[in-house]
């Protein structure tokens, strides 16, 4: 028995339970050599379920990731381990038809999209998910009464047992058993599933093997920088048709293709604030989904505030105006 489900506050702008999911969902989860734009995919699950959310196939597969496999008492999987296992480009037809036409279903979603997005770049293809569904964000939706957004969390509320953690096929099956009934909870409560659009991450991050990226585990861990204070005062809003001046106030929200603390950095070097959430103070919102409902989208919609997608945001930092005062 769980709690009684009670009235979301979000208005249904978003796509129905029953709406937008093809084939069904493919529930996936990557275990990776860290956490950068630089790493790996080394093992992955996926579960297939139908649009009612029950189990069809199910399929793993380890990944050689021809380099350290990184945080082995995280995963434990070793370079032996891993030695004979295909590489990426010799599963990617596989895992390709698994995911295709099918909602990508992920705890973090974000962070497994961008992982498999940057392996199929790399193999010189296209991973073929149109919407991803994350489950911490559906959980909150929900407002089911979690201690936190982990996994294990989620599994325990609904009586789930995990037997492996950190295992990508285990991790799945656990995740496919728990969003279920939440699929079901969304569906009998009127809830609007909480799709989001998935933007090919371009940015491999290859370059960066030398400088490890911010959020890699074990010894390869940076922490973020602190961006020095913006030298200039806030110009006020842009307005369509005029180029950015220095000091305005950008907010950036959901995927994009160039990775966001090097979109940040250019925005830095321009001249821009970049800031972390969205005020009456902000100049620009950057996404590229500006009908979702993250709360930097939702906040920019409430004041108004001018939004464009991450193309013409890039055209926008080739030619920003000194501020007036400088």
């Amino acid at each position: 028995m769980h709690a009684p489900f009670p009235h979301s506050p979000f208005p249904a702008q978003r796509t129905g339970p029953g709406e937008g999911t093809g084939r069904g969902f493919a529930v996936v989860d990557v275990e990776t050599t860290g956490l950068g734009r630089s790493d790996r995919v080394i093992s992955a699950g996926v579960y297939q379920l139908d649009p009612d959310g029950e189990v069809t196939d199910h399929w793993y597969t380890l990944v050689n990731p021809e380099r350290d496999p990184g945080p082995v008492w995280i995963h434990g999987l070793t370079s032996e381990a891993l030695e004979g296992a295909p590489t990426f480009p010799e599963i990617a037809a596989e895992l390709a038809e698994r995911l295709r036409d099918r909602v990508m279903v992920a705890h973090n979603a974000l962070f497994d999209w961008n992982m498999i997005s940057r392996e199929f770049s790399r193999a010189g293809l296209a991973a073929p998910v149109e919407q991803r569904l994350c489950t911490m964000v559906l959980a909150r939706d929900l407002r089911l009464p979690l201690p936190n957004g982990k996994l294990a969390s989620l599994a325990a509320y609904f009586g789930v047992t995990q037997r492996q953690a950190h295992h990508a096929l285990d991790d799945a099956r656990v995740l496919a058993e728990v969003f279920r009934p939440s699929l079901h909870l969304a569906r009998n409560g009127g809830v609007p599933l909480p799709l989001t659009t998935c933007v090919a991450v371009t940015d491999l991050g290859e370059g960066a093997a030398a400088s490890p990226t911010r959020g890699s585990w074990g010894g390869s861990y940076r922490p973020g920088r602190k961006r020095p204070a913006c030298p200039y005062p806030n110009p006020g809003r842009w307005a369509d048709g005029s180029p950015l001046v220095q000091g305005m106030r950008v907010a950036i929200t959901g995927d994009t293709a160039t990775d966001r603390e090097l979109l940040e950095d250019r925005a830095t070097e321009a001249g821009l604030h970049i800031a972390s959430s969205v005020s009456r103070l902000t100049s620009l919102l950057v996404t590229n989904e500006p009908t979702s409902w993250s709360g930097k989208a939702r906040k920019a919609r409430e004041y108004g505030t001018p939004v464009v997608g991450e193309d013409a945001f890039l055209q926008l930092l080739r030619e920003v105006a000194p501020h007036p005062g400088a």
